[in-house]
């Protein structure tokens, strides 16, 4: 069956909280409720810089993407975030994380933006066999501070 990926609809807030658990799982990650309901509000909100893709097969939701835009220093043009990537573990392997980054590089085409890059951890050997077929290495480390 063909997959069909489309912006995030209202409709999809549950299937989607779903995915957004297992990936936060994934991650060892968990974030409070009203997050999760914040991070909703803003990938709803048009006004909002935050945007949500969904990789549907049929009508089952099976993958999302989040991206934002935002200026750069060293370019004419914005940056695109892939900031968050999720297929569901049964339907990995069939060209669904793929297809979801093409539709971010084609909303960044149209953007327009510079370039669109992402994070993942080092030890996610799965999703780097992906990305180093799709895109370059930067070989940049990431540092954090969290000033709150």
């Amino acid at each position: 069956m063909s997959i069909q990926v489309r912006p995030l609809q209202a409709q999809d807030l549950a299937p989607w909280s779903a995915l957004w658990q297992s990936y936060l799982t994934f991650y060892n990650s968990t974030l409070p409720p009203e997050q999760t309901e914040r991070t909703w509000q803003r990938l709803m909100d048009a006004q909002f810089n935050l945007h949500g893709l969904a990789a549907l097969q049929g009508d089952t939701l099976v993958g999302i993407t989040h991206y934002l835009f935002h200026p750069s220093s060293w370019t004419e043009h914005d940056y695109c975030y892939l900031q968050d990537l999720f297929v569901v573990p049964e339907h990995r392997g069939q060209g669904i994380a793929r297809q979801l980054i093409d539709s971010v590089v084609d909303a960044a085409k149209g953007h327009p933006a510079q370039r669109v890059y992402w994070l993942t951890q080092e030890s996610n050997a799965t999703a780097r066999l992906l990305y180093d077929k799709v895109a370059s290495s930067t070989g940049f480390i990431q540092y954090r501070i969290a000033p709150l």
